[in-house]
C-alpha cells in the first residue's frame, strides 16, 4: 500500500511520530474527545483512495447480513420485567442495518491495510491517550461495513466498547446522519432517565455530525447515546468502516453479540467467548 496516496499525510502526518505537527494533531483530536467524548479528522482518507474503497465495498456487500428488528439501547431485543417501562431497556426502536463481516475483506483490501497500519493504530492510541491499544482479534467483527441502504435506520444505542473508530466511505445523499448525546451516562450512572428521554424524541442535548467521505472518526459510544438516522428512500446507500481496536490483545467477540451482527457464529466464538470483563457498572 503507497500509503501517502492513501492518506493526507501533509495536513496530519502520521508517519511523522514525534514530531511537533503530528502531536498538534494528535491535540487536535483530544480537544474533542475531552469535551464530548468525538473527534472528527476531516479527509484524512485521500479521494482517489476513497473511490478505491467504494469499490471494495461494493464487492463485498453481497455477504452483508440485515438486521430487521426492534432494539433498545443495549442492543436487547426482549422486555425486562424487573426495570420500568420507560426505562432505556424497555424502549424499543427499528434498526434496519446490515454489516459485512471481517472475514469478507481480501487480503490486498486498502480498507484493511489501512485498519492494520502500525502509524494509525499509534496515532489512534495517542488521541485517546492510551498507552496502547490493539486490532480486535475477532475474525468478524475486527473490521466490518456499517451499511444503510435506502430506508434503513441504525437506532439509538451503546457500544459494549469503550471507543469505536470509523471511515465514512459513501454518505448518503439525504438522511443518514450521526447524532449522539455526549456522556449520556458514565461508568458509575447509567442516567436512565436522560437516555429515556433522548430515544424518545428530545433534542436538546443531541449534537448532529456533517461526517463526509473520507472523515476519520474517534468516537467513547460506551458513553453517549447514539444514532445514523434513516437513509432517504430515494437517496444512496450509507457505507461506513469500523476499524475496532482494544485494549487488550486476544479478545473475541460474546456469542449474542456476534449472532445478532453477523447472523452465524464461529468455533473461535464458541471457545471464547465472552471474555471481557468490564470496568464499570452499566448495562451493555
Amino acid at each position: 500500500m503507497n500509503i501517502k496516496a492513501v492518506l493526507d499525510l501533509e495536513t496530519y502526518p502520521l508517519d511523522q511520530y514525534g514530531s511537533n505537527a503530528y502531536w498538534a494533531s494528535v491535540e487536535a483530536a483530544r480537544v474533542g474527545l475531552r469535551a464530548d467524548g468525538c473527534a472528527v479528522i476531516r479527509n484524512l482518507v485521500r479521494p482517489d483512495a476513497l473511490t478505491l474503497m467504494t469499490g471494495e465495498v461494493a464487492t463485498m456487500k453481497p455477504t452483508t447480513h440485515y438486521s430487521e428488528t426492534e432494539i433498545n439501547a443495549y442492543f436487547g431485543t426482549e422486555s425486562d420485567p424487573n426495570l420500568p417501562a420507560e426505562h432505556p431497556g424497555n424502549i424499543f426502536l427499528e434498526r434496519s442495518s446490515g454489516f459485512v463481516p471481517g472475514d469478507s475483506f481480501s487480503e490486498d483490501s486498502i480498507i484493511d491495510q489501512l485498519y492494520r497500519w502500525p502509524p494509525l493504530i499509534q496515532f489512534i492510541a495517542d488521541c485517546l491517550e492510551i498507552e496502547e491499544i490493539f486490532c480486535y482479534a475477532d475474525p468478524l467483527a475486527c473490521l466490518t461495513i456499517n451499511v444503510l441502504n435506502p430506508g434503513q435506520q441504525f437506532s439509538w444505542h451503546y457500544d459494549n466498547n469503550d471507543f469505536a473508530v470509523t471511515v465514512l466511505v459513501d454518505k448518503a445523499d439525504d438522511g443518514g446522519l450521526f447524532r449522539y448525546a455526549p456522556g449520556t451516562r458514565s461508568r458509575s450512572d447509567e442516567n436512565a432517565a436522560g437516555a429515556a428521554a433522548v430515544m424518545l424524541g428530545d433534542d436538546g442535548p443531541v449534537t448532529t455530525l456533517d461526517l463526509r467521505p473520507g472523515d476519520l472518526q474517534i468516537f467513547r459510544g460506551r458513553y453517549s447515546l447514539h444514532q445514523v438516522t434513516r437513509v432517504s428512500t430515494d437517496s444512496c446507500p450509507r457505507h461506513a468502516a469500523i476499524l475496532a481496536y482494544t485494549q487488550e490483545d486476544g479478545l473475541i467477540g460474546g456469542l449474542t453479540r456476534t449472532q445478532q451482527l453477523f447472523g452465524r457464529v464461529l468455533p473461535i466464538h464458541q471457545e471464547q467467548s465472552d471474555q471481557t470483563v468490564r470496568q464499570d457498572v452499566l448495562l451493555d
